[in-house]
């Protein structure tokens, strides 16, 4: 069983993925952006720097449904040791 405080963690990281996604992607693709000028590039750059870290989906991790530990079969949710039980 995982830590509650890891748990509610994952789920402040999920929140905050949600509320900032679209503007992330905006920043992102106004930077990959070949008619933009350097400093508008430069600008949303250091805009995107601004965010919260815990914003961003590389932070999240995948847990169990169940348990809340790390480690899980993506296509359902929860742990191999818990396929047996089901």
């Amino acid at each position: 069983m995982a830590k509650k405080s890891m748990i509610a963690r994952e789920v402040k990281r999920r929140r905050l993925a949600g509320l900032h996604d679209k503007q992330r992607l905006q920043l992102k693709q106004q930077m990959i952006d070949g008619d933009s000028s350097y400093d508008e590039r430069w600008q949303a750059m250091v805009d995107l720097q601004k965010l919260p870290r815990d914003s961003s989906r590389s932070r999240q991790r995948n847990r169990c449904a169940f348990t809340g530990d790390p480690g899980l079969l993506s296509r359902f949710g929860y742990q191999d040791a818990h396929s047996a039980k089901l």
